[in-house]
């Protein structure tokens, strides 16, 4: 039974590079967001924009936490994976 990790491991690698891109962009986006508090009538426009912000940062958070699931969960797989083949096929099994 020989079955080569290596495809899978490149999956959850490229996972993750997906987490860090999308990580970057929510970065980019929270930049542009305004914490402080606007009372004056002529700032309606500033919290719109800040009301779009944050819906914006709330689904990219959706994404990473999507992101982190499913990271944790395929590593582990892996891992259990990994374990079992190293346990079936013996130490010097590798990837």
């Amino acid at each position: 039974m020989h079955i080569d990790l290596r495809p899978f491991l490149a999956l959850w690698v490229a996972v993750i590079a997906a987490l860090v891109v999308v990580a970057f962009y929510r970065l980019t986006v929270s930049r542009r967001e305004d914490d402080t508090l606007h009372l004056a009538g002529d700032d309606l426009v500033t919290a719109a924009r800040q009301e779009v912000i944050g819906k914006k940062l709330d689904k990219i958070d959706k994404w990473v936490r999507l992101l982190v699931v499913i990271i944790v969960v395929f590593g582990l797989l892996l891992g259990a994976a990994f374990l079992y083949k190293s346990w079936v096929l013996g130490p010097g099994a590798g990837l």
